[in-house]
């Protein structure tokens, strides 16, 4: 009988866990902490305030603080390849989760590869990230399927949980794409996720954002999205949208 393989991981890299703060601390004031989580993430009613956090963060982290936010609710963490990139935005989630109650979290991959290092990363880190944070990640998450979006509308848009959506950027960077049209009952999904401002994770975003000037199709599929807010990790970016770690 084969033995199951149990992996270890150290809660206690000190880069990491900056990382991760780094994102946290941006909402600091702006939110108040422990609140339940609710079937829409909340408006951010204090740009000011955020702006604030993030020069803040930004001087912290030895980063030249930003004038403004003239780049939008894009945040930048650069990561070196071997760093473990997937485990800070899988806990930075968590986090943010237990510490403002935001639940509603896209994971964009350019790939399929890279969607299913996210799976695999997911299911080695559940036992970790239960002893941490008494959370199955993996039973909070799924894979979008385009042929099954009834699972989009009940396991992330009308659930009040902690929910983890993992597209590849294909899925709806294109205005034929199922998750754009209505239905047999006349339901468009795209509009019901645009209400509710998911927070996004981008996952390796200098592969879609294009090599034009011109924003790709790509990034205006993201922003359509309407999300709260946007974090970018990566090791080679291409566009450094306020960076904080």
């Amino acid at each position: 009988m084969a033995k199951r393989i149990a992996f270890q991981f150290d809660d206690k890299l000190e880069y990491q866990l900056q990382a991760v703060q780094a994102a946290v601390e941006l909402f600091r004031g702006i939110y108040r902490e422990g609140e339940k989580g609710s079937r829409k993430n909340r408006p951010i009613p204090d740009e000011n305030r955020l702006l604030s956090n993030l020069q803040r963060v930004q001087s912290e982290n030895g980063l030249f603080p930003d004038r403004s936010l003239k780049g939008g609710r894009n945040f930048t963490v650069e990561m070196e390849t071997g760093t473990g990139k997937t485990y800070v935005y899988l806990r930075t989630i968590l986090e943010l989760n237990r510490t403002y109650g935001f639940t509603k979290f896209i994971i964009v991959v350019p790939s399929i590869a890279i969607r299913k290092g996210v799976e695999q990363s997911l299911h080695q880190l559940g036992g970790h990230f239960r002893a941490l944070y008494g959370v199955d990640v993996e039973k909070h998450s799924f894979v979008y399927d385009s042929n099954n979006l009834r699972r989009v509308g009940s396991q992330f848009v009308e659930t009040r949980d902690l929910s983890l959506c993992i597209m590849n950027i294909q899925a709806f960077n294109k205005d034929s794409n199922k998750i754009r049209t209505a239905d047999e009952y006349g339901r468009i999904l795209w509009r019901e996720i645009q209400s509710i401002h998911p927070i996004i994770i981008m996952d390796e975003p200098q592969k879609i954002e294009g090599t034009g000037a011109k924003r790709s199709r790509s990034m205006e599929a993201i922003e359509q999205l309407l999300p709260l807010f946007t974090l970018r990790y990566s090791a080679t970016h291409r566009c450094l949208y306020h960076p904080i770690f």
